[in-house]
C-alpha cells in the first residue's frame, strides 16, 4: 500500500535505550502467556517422567520430614509447641516450607537450565524464574492432602482464620518469586551461586519457626526475627489452621520484606536481562 508521493506504509519500530531500573512490561508478559503456561506444564510433565511414585513423591517427601522431625524434636529433644502434638505442628509449617525450599531451587536455576533457549528466540526472560513457582504449586496442592488428614485426626476445627489462607498462599509464592529473581539474575555471571542455595536453605529452615514455636524467641528480639519473611508465613499457616490467634505483629513486619524483596528483585533482574544472552 502506498500514499501519493509513493511511499510503502510499513510498521515503525523504535528502537531506544532500556532504563537500568524500567518498569516490568507486564502488557508484553500477557502477548506470552501461550509460552508461560506450556513452559510451566512442561515443567510438571518433566518433574514426574519415567517415575513409579509419580504424584505419590508431593505427600512422601514432606511426610518423611514430619516423621523425622516428630522423633527428633518431638520424642527426643521434646521441644515446647504451645500443648499442639508435635506432629500437627511441624506438618502445617513443613508442608509449605517444602514448596518454597522446592520453588526457591528451581527457580535460582532457571537460566542456567534454559541457557540452551534463550540464545535462539526471543521472550520475555522473567518467564523462567516465575516458571517453577507455578509449577511447583502442583506439588503443594497434592501435599495438602497430607495437611488434611492430620488436621482430620487431630479433629482440628475450621476458624474464622481460614480468610485469611489465601492471603499466606501469595505471600508463599511471593518469597521464591523473589528468591528466584535475584538468585537466578546473579548465578549467570558467579556459578558458585549453585554453592549457595543449599546452605542459604539450610539457615532458613533453622533461623524460622518451622521445628519450634517462635514464642522461644526472646521478646526483645522478636521484631528483628518477625523481618524474616519466612517467619510471616509459618506463623500465617499456623493461625490459619490450628485456630491460634492471627499475631499480625509477627506477620507484618515479614510482608514488608516480602514485598521489598520481590520489588528489588524485579528490578535487578530487569537491569541484567540486558546482558543475560551475552554472559550465560
Amino acid at each position: 500500500m502506498s500514499d501519493s508521493d509513493g511511499v510503502t506504509d510499513l510498521p515503525i519500530t523504535t528502537i531506544k535505550s532500556q532504563l537500568i531500573f524500567e518498569a516490568i512490561d507486564f502488557k508484553e508478559l500477557i502477548q506470552y502467556r501461550d509460552l508461560f503456561f506450556f513452559l510451566v506444564w512442561r515443567d510438571i510433565k518433566v518433574l514426574y517422567a519415567q517415575t513409579i511414585l509419580g504424584f505419590l513423591w508431593a505427600i512422601l517427601n514432606p511426610l518423611i520430614q514430619v516423621v523425622l522431625f516428630t522423633i527428633i524434636f518431638g520424642k527426643v529433644a521434646k521441644l515446647d509447641t504451645g500443648g499442639i502434638p508435635y506432629t500437627l505442628f511441624s506438618t502445617v509449617a513443613i508442608v509449605p516450607w517444602a514448596y518454597m525450599s522446592g520453588a526457591m531451587t528451581a527457580s535460582s536455576q532457571s537460566l542456567l537450565s534454559g541457557r540452551s533457549l534463550l540464545g535462539k528466540v526471543y521472550f520475555p526472560r522473567l518467564l523462567f524464574p516465575v516458571t517453577p513457582v507455578l509449577s511447583k504449586m502442583v506439588d503443594f496442592g497434592i501435599s495438602i492432602i497430607l495437611v488434611a488428614a492430620v488436621l482430620t485426626y487431630y479433629r482440628v476445627e475450621p476458624t474464622i482464620n481460614y480468610i485469611f489462607l489465601p492471603l499466606f498462599i501469595i505471600m508463599m509464592m511471593a518469597v521464591p518469586v523473589g528468591v528466584g529473581l535475584w538468585l537466578s539474575s546473579l548465578a549467570i555471571r558467579y556459578r558458585d551461586v549453585k554453592f549457595v542455595i543449599p546452605f542459604l536453605l539450610s539457615m532458613l529452615i533453622y533461623s524460622a519457626p518451622i521445628l519450634y514455636s517462635a514464642d522461644t524467641i526472646p521478646e526483645g528480639y522478636r521484631f528483628i526475627y518477625s523481618l524474616n519473611p519466612i517467619v510471616s508465613i509459618i506463623e500465617g499457616y499456623r493461625s490459619c489452621l490450628l485456630g491460634t490467634p492471627m499475631l499480625w505483629g509477627n506477620i507484618l513486619p515479614g510482608a514488608v520484606m516480602i514485598a521489598l524483596l520481590v520489588s528489588s528483585g524485579a528490578l535487578y533482574f530487569k537491569r541484567m536481562e540486558r546482558v543475560i544472552v551475552d554472559v550465560i
